[in-house]
């Protein structure tokens, strides 16, 4: 299996908050690069992103640290304590991710915005259509922290509306997303190039591996 389409996952023996974003734990976390649109060609400098993941026996977290060169296109009126429909259109940094490796048409999609908006959605993906549950609830929290130059975002998904809790050694489907800009000069980068003809994340067989070490 070729390293580049893995994702190292560490185990911590901490559970985390999403607003934790400056803890320790992060330091001993895979950095993965977001520096692609999802054609394949590089994006630049100013719109690249890094994500981090760990999990531990509570929750799987994920943390963005992305570039800012640009002003943010966010809701002027953001609303954090439930999910955000539509939040795809605005700057945002997403996951997918498919707990049975066999079935990677099967899964979940977790979203968080500049604002600390989110939102978490259940799909089934064939060739005819996609099917969306919109009322699926993953329990999710999720934070956000705007610097000089940059947006950090971050989100803590407990296990308890999972199919299951992995083990150390398995390996999930997954692939890592960022929204930033608007109009024409909308960039979508991604960590796996879904290689498209149009922009489009909703792609399975681009995925990549995540490994829960």
């Amino acid at each position: 299996m070729n390293s580049n389409n893995i994702i190292e996952a560490h185990h911590s023996k901490r559970d985390l908050a999403a607003n934790q974003f400056d803890h320790t734990e992060w330091a001993k976390a895979h950095p993965v690069a977001i520096t692609q649109y999802w054609s394949g060609k590089p994006a630049p400098a100013g719109r690249a992103a890094e994500a981090r993941i760990l999990w531990s026996d509570e929750a799987i977290y994920i943390r963005y640290v992305c570039n800012q060169t640009e002003p943010l296109v966010v809701s002027p009126n953001p609303q954090t304590q439930k999910k955000t429909i539509g939040l795809w259109d605005r700057d945002v940094c997403e996951i997918f991710l498919a707990p049975d490796p066999n079935v990677p048409e099967r899964y979940l999609e977790f979203e968080v915005a500049p604002t600390g908006e989110w939102i978490d959605l259940a799909i089934h993906t064939t060739p005819e259509k996609r099917d969306t549950d919109w009322e699926f609830h993953s329990g999710m929290t999720a934070a956000a922290r705007v610097d000089q130059g940059r947006v950090i975002t971050a989100m803590r998904v407990p296990w308890d509306h999972w199919t299951h809790k992995p083990q150390k050694g398995e390996r999930w489907r997954a692939n890592l997303f960022r929204c930033v800009g608007s109009g024409e000069s909308r960039g979508y980068l991604t960590w796996r190039p879904t290689l498209t003809p149009e922009p489009a994340f909703h792609v399975p067989a681009a995925f990549g591996w995540l490994r829960f070490t």
